[in-house]
């Protein structure tokens, strides 16, 4: 039986008739389901099931078992039982693949007890790796191989058996039924009735019943429930819109018929099962039949060592040969330490799991791939700094070993390694090959809708207009934040007012906001976890279902559940800088001979910190965002401590403290501590409290906690547990006595661990009036201080990366951009940084460039680079590198000529060719770039035949004649394209110009200007790539958004790239794209801005520009007026010079006609006029009515000018109240 004490209470507390559900879809039935299991910390569908009295529930999602762990672990938190199950999909033959529209029949399957569960997980795993085809299934025989302890249900109207009655085939549906009865356990079959009011459910009712009492098995009635309420019917239509691309007033769309597939209760289903009443107590007896447990096993991963020693004997042993490498003479410190660590990480079984982190980070090691200096609190670790896990000194940092591991700690510890990205998936594969493929397997993860993709599903769903839409997206700042959040209903620091405002204000915006706060966070598909990686000691199939994700095979519980069952999970985390670090030695030491080794350098040089210090921290890992920049320029850092420090403050929240530890880093005197015993902890930090390894040694030195309870407070205080901290305050202020453990008698396993004596603050001489305010102090900064050892890590990599930026730029800034050669934008910003900062940057040329950026030594001595051939637009690297091969074994190339005769055996594409062309890597052999263009596609159809005439074994005519370069007589000379049209093709496919820039005599006007693209390039461009796992940089684009969204500016910039569009009212609007010498950036023109412009737009033409910024989603600037540029002294003021706003009386009305524009162009006008509020009312006409905006604005020249140039000037009229 269920705990009969849960039901009890149940039925005591609700006077509902309980009721059991088997037929549940929860939100990972993707985009299908949306019982919720998980709603940020809540628990809707067991929460829901308690209220409603029903003591169990089976989780039966479509082909997968996503939720089936965690609905198991919550139903038990709750006292309600959990039935683990999955509706399978079934065909006759798994392994064949015909037709779109195969077989798909329906059948439930629940797992009875532990053996049931197992074959629930191998079905699962075999329908996904052996039997997808559209959907995971599985076939008869396959399920009589595994049906020993499942309970069989036939299933909704998709059940074959349904199937076969529609099809009045009875006898073949009896025929099947009897063959499932045959296949479980007696009395474990049963035939499934459902009625949501479907004439079909209906139709096959009679017939279904009929059906069961002719083979004797029993009824059970179910609600095939696919949300909670009835209420949630158009939620979950929503959602079925979203996962199909349709629109919710589409009349072809797919639907469920009515809104009666939610978790009814007893009254409810007796209502429609009144006359088979033996099939609502069916679902009770099932319930009762039901026992699984799903627990944790022991299933870490064995290491044996290679001379046969015990795994703790063999770390001892290869810790102290490392300690010896490491330090030279081990002190007494070293030697307490790493002795008092190995009695815990022994004691606590995880000598093993050292050894298995040690040896694959050796393998990488062995094979030349970078490994990272560490990552998170096992830095602190100095047994793992000992065997070359980390490579930051933990003494040296104080960095603390408990707040990895400590025998209080409840969780596991976990080592988290950064790898190169290159060398990343070799040691995976060493893994694979050491544990076994069976026992190795990548993790799941879920595509999730977030607040901002939440919103724009729902608004397509409703049709609601994109201008709408971007009004709303805009907004919302990014990071991690909620629908409910920015309505004021989540954190104070996310409410949006002007958000709440219109969701208050206007019932289109307060539609889609509900909707999308119903649907934010549920699963829309699953991924693959970029780094995590689980290890079993047995086979993993055996334990946790998989599944297929395209070529992948991964878990389908996620990483966190995999490690509670018992299994080893690791994370091979990528990092580019690594190789970045990797490639700048070899660069190094390609050109100057030395050889960089930081382990003799060190970590002091002031040269290093002085250039951190002037904020050119371009590539550094890091510290690159202009934030940072910022924040480095005041910092002025002296020392990696400072590094350390400045990595962890620059955090949404510790970022408010920077103010006071700069002011007290530069003014020491200043400095003062609550308690003198504060002073040797927060020193390093200037007084500040930075790092939670500090709030672990306050607790410890001044209430006396040992380390492994100052580290489960420091996890209370970041999650803020305010029940825990409470108690632990008075703990920290006044002590506490010893208690020893509380025992089972039966079995002797501890109920209650020991609590050992506190000292308490006042018995170490700290008066409870100051313990109290840091304690307080404490609590408010802990859910936002950084792990120091995960700091220091990433410290030491920034100060490498900074010392190469110092030292060796070139190589250095040619190692990053070669790391990101298929990242165009990202090539071309640090070439062009290159430029910017006097380094000669060499055209791409097909006998000095290589597959990579090279760097050169010219003969003056200086390092240059040159341009690398894979850089180039549509040029493969595998392509070009056999021509590059080609050259190194034959030599140089004499001729375009001689260059595509003797690559002709690789059939080199004509788009590789012209890009090479124009690139400018033909340019040394003599003829000019359209000669090239003009000639180049005869001379390619001639090799090719040479080509295959020798296939053939033909001479060919130019075997005949002597290779002298001869044959450049074929090359018709043309006249060079002119300098616009060159640079404008060289840009297209080198992403940056190399020969000159078409706006260099602009230049100075352009830094001249009170706008350029510069001021807002950190809105314009991507991500580096580097981790920004604070959120600071995020913070910063915000606030940069603030201060530009919806400025007037003037641009002086040129045509990149422009189209048409043509409005539902048909009229022609126009999208394009512009640059500066900074940046480029998007404009739109609505039509009567188009219109008077429209001679002006076209590619490469100079322009300058005057419009609104508006920066949302993307960041564009909405015309409205532009004229041709030219560099003279008299555009010089016309660009300085800003239209005057001059009140008129804001006493009238302003009317703008609305009749003939389209959404887009309303959005527009509404936009503008929110841009100059006032005291005007302001209306719209369309279509003979007028219409309120709701918007009162101040009316001046410069509005009747933006509102003309969107709907012309007819259309804009202002009348002065009488």
């Amino acid at each position: 039986m269920a705990d009969e004490n849960t039901n009890e209470k149940m039925n005591n507390e609700n006077e509902k008739k309980p009721f059991v559900h088997l037929h549940v879809h929860t939100e990972y039935s993707l985009l299908d389901g949306a019982a919720r299991l998980t709603r940020g910390k809540k628990t809707p569908l067991v929460d829901t099931l308690i209220k409603k009295n029903m003591p169990a529930v089976a989780i039966t999602d479509h082909g997968n078992m996503y939720g089936a762990y965690t609905l198991y672990k919550q139903c038990k938190n709750k006292g309600i039982k959990p039935i683990i199950g999955c509706e399978f999909y079934t065909c006759s033959n798994m392994r064949e693949r015909t037709g779109r529209n195969g077989e798909f029949n329906h059948l439930v399957l629940l797992a009875k007890n532990d053996i049931g569960y197992k074959n629930l997980v191998k079905l699962d795993s075999l329908a996904f790796t052996e039997g997808f085809y559209y959907k995971p299934r599985i076939d008869i025989e396959f399920l009589k191989e595994h049906s020993e302890g499942l309970i069989c249900l036939s299933a909704c109207l998709a059940g074959k058996i349904p199937q076969y009655i529609l099809n009045n085939e009875y006898e073949k549906a009896k025929e099947y039924a009897l063959m499932l009865k045959g296949m479980f356990d007696e009395g474990d079959f049963y035939i499934e009735i459902q009625n949501h009011g479907i004439a079909d459910e209906i139709k096959v009712l009679p017939y279904l019943v009929k059906l069961a009492r002719e083979i004797g098995v029993k009824l059970v009635a179910t609600n095939d429930c696919h949300y909670l309420e009835k209420k949630d019917a158009e939620m979950h239509d929503v959602l079925l819109c979203v996962q199909t691309g349709k629109t919710y007033d589409d009349p072809n769309r797919m639907r469920f018929e009515g809104n009666e597939f939610y978790l009814k209760d007893y009254d409810e289903m007796y209502e429609l099962f009144k006359d088979y009443p033996e099939s609502l107590e069916t679902p009770f007896e099932i319930m009762d039949k039901c026992n699984v447990t799903i627990k944790k096993e022991d299933l870490m991963p064995p290491y044996e060592p290679d001379d046969k020693s015990k795994p703790a004997d063999y770390l001892r042993k290869i810790a102290f040969e490392g300690l010896e490498k490491r330090y030279g003479t081990i002190t007494k410190e070293i030697e307490e330490r790493a002795e008092y660590e190995l009695s815990i990480i022994i004691r606590m079984g995880f000598a093993e799991y050292y050894l298995i982190v040690w040896d694959f980070i050796d393998f990488a090691r062995r094979n030349d791939i970078p490994v990272g200096k560490g990552r998170g609190s096992g830095v602190g670790s100095i047994i793992a700094y000992a065997i070359g896990i980390t490579d930051v000194e933990p003494l040296r940092y104080s960095l603390l070993f408990e707040r990895f591991l400590n025998p209080e700690r409840v969780s596991n510890p976990d080592f988290d390694i950064d790898f190169c990205q290159e060398g990343r998936g070799k040691v995976k594969e060493y893994v694979v090959d050491r544990y076994g493929k069976d026992k190795v397997c990548e993790i799941i993860t879920f595509g999730t809708m977030a607040c901002k993709a939440a919103i724009k599903d729902v608004a397509r769903v409703y049709n609601i207009p994109f201008e709408t839409v971007n009004k709303i997206t805009k907004l919302i700042p990014g990071g991690k934040i909620s629908v409910d959040g920015v309505l004021g209903q989540g954190k104070p620091e996310e409410k949006v007012p002007e958000l709440i405002e219109m969701y208050e204000e206007n019932e289109e915006i307060r539609k889609v906001l509900d909707m999308a706060r119903a649907v934010e966070g549920m699963p829309r598909q699953t991924g693959k976890h970029a780094a995590g990686v689980v290890i079993c000691k047995e086979i993993i199939s055996d334990f946790v279902p998989l599944q297929k994700n395209g070529e992948d095979i991964t878990t389908q519980f996620q990483k966190d559940e995999v490690e509670e069952l018992g299994m080893l999970k690791m994370d091979f985390l990528g990092l580019t800088t690594l190789t970045d670090v990797k490639k700048a030695k070899q660069y190094i030491k390609e050109t100057t001979g030395r050889v960089i080794d930081f382990q003799e350098l060190g970590y002091e040089d002031e040269e290093v910190f002085k250039l951190l210090g002037t904020g050119e921290t371009d590539a550094v890992f890091q510290l690159e965002s202009a934030g940072m920049k910022k924040f480095m320029k005041e910092l002025q850092p002296k020392s990696l401590e400072d590094i350390i420090a400045g990595i962890s403050l620059y955090r949404p929240g510790p970022m408010d403290s920077i103010p006071k530890y700069i002011q007290s880093k530069n003014n020491p005197e200043t400095i003062s501590y609550a308690h003198p015993m504060l002073e040797p902890i927060l020193n390093v930090t200037y007084g500040c409290i930075v790092y939670q390894e500090q709030v672990m040694q306050i607790v410890r030195e001044l209430g006396g906690y040992t380390y492994g309870r100052a580290d489960l407070l420091r996890r209370a205080m970041s999650k803020k547990k305010l029940d825990v901290m409470l108690a632990e305050k008075d703990t920290f202020l006044h002590g506490c006595e010893y208690t020893p453990a509380k025992l089972d008698p039966a079995n002797g396993q501890i109920l209650k661990p020991e609590v050992k004596a506190v000292d308490g603050c006042i018995k170490r001489g700290v008066s409870e009036e100051i313990g109290s305010a840091i304690f307080d102090e404490m609590e408010s900064f802990a859910s936002y201080a950084f792990n120091k050892s995960h700091a220091a890590a990433y410290g030491v990599l920034a100060y490498e990366t900074a010392f190469f930026k110092r030292y060796y730029p070139v190589q250095f800034i040619t190692a990053v951009i070669n790391d990101r050669i298929t990242k165009a934008d990202e090539v071309a910003k640090y070439v062009q940084y290159l430029r910017d900062t006097g380094y000669k940057v060499l055209p791409p040329d097909v006998n000095r460039s290589f597959t990579e950026f090279r760097c050169e030594v010219d003969d003056s001595g200086e390092v240059c680079v040159r341009f690398g051939l894979s850089g180039i637009k549509n040029v493969g690297e595998s392509a070009i590198t056999l021509a590059v091969n080609e050259r190194e074994e034959k030599g140089p190339y004499k001729s375009l000529d001689n260059f595509l005769k003797r690559t002709a055996k690789f059939a080199f594409n004509r788009k590789l060719l012209e890009s090479l062309i124009l690139g400018g890597a033909f340019d040394s052999l003599g003829d000019n770039r359209a000669t090239c263009m003009g000639s180049y596609e005869k001379l390619v159809s001639l090799h090719s035949k040479d080509s295959k005439m020798q296939a053939l074994g033909q001479m060919s005519i130019f075997e005949l004649m002597d290779d002298d370069g001869s044959a450049d007589e074929k090359l018709v000379p043309i006249e060079e394209y002119d300098t616009q049209k060159l640079l404008s093709m060289e840009k297209e496919v080198l992403n940056v110009y190399m020969s000159g820039h078409p706006l260099g005599s602009y230049s100075d006007e352009i830094r001249s200007m009170e706008f350029n693209l510069s001021q807002i390039k950190d809105l314009l461009v991507e991500d580096s790539g580097d981790e920004d796992e604070n959120g600071a940089d995020d913070i910063e684009r915000r606030e940069l958004a603030k201060q530009f969204d919806r400025k007037k500016v003037t641009l002086g910039c040129m045509i990149q790239s422009f189209k048409r569009s043509v409005t539902k009212s048909g009229k022609t609007m126009g999208f394009g794209r512009v640059e500066d010498i900074y940046a480029s950036i998007d404009i739109v023109l609505f039509p009567a801005v188009f219109e008077r412009h429209k001679e002006l737009l076209e590619k490469d033409n100079i322009i300058l520009i005057e419009g609104t910024l508006e920066i949302g989603d993307r960041t564009q600037i909405n015309v409205q007026s532009l004229r041709s540029w030219s560099s003279s002294e008299d555009d010089k003021e016309k660009v300085k010079e800003q239209p005057k706003k001059t009140e008129t009386n804001p006493t009238g009305r302003l009317y703008v006609n609305f009749s003939e524009l389209s959404d887009d162009e309303i959005g527009g006008v509404l936009r503008t006029l929110e841009s100059y509020r006032g005291d005007c009312p302001a209306y719209g006409q369309r279509n003979g009515k007028l219409l309120d905006t709701n918007i009162k604005v101040a009316v001046t020249n410069q509005l009747i000018w933006e509102l003309s140039a969107i709907v012309g000037e007819k259309n804009v009229k202002y009348v002065e109240k009488k």
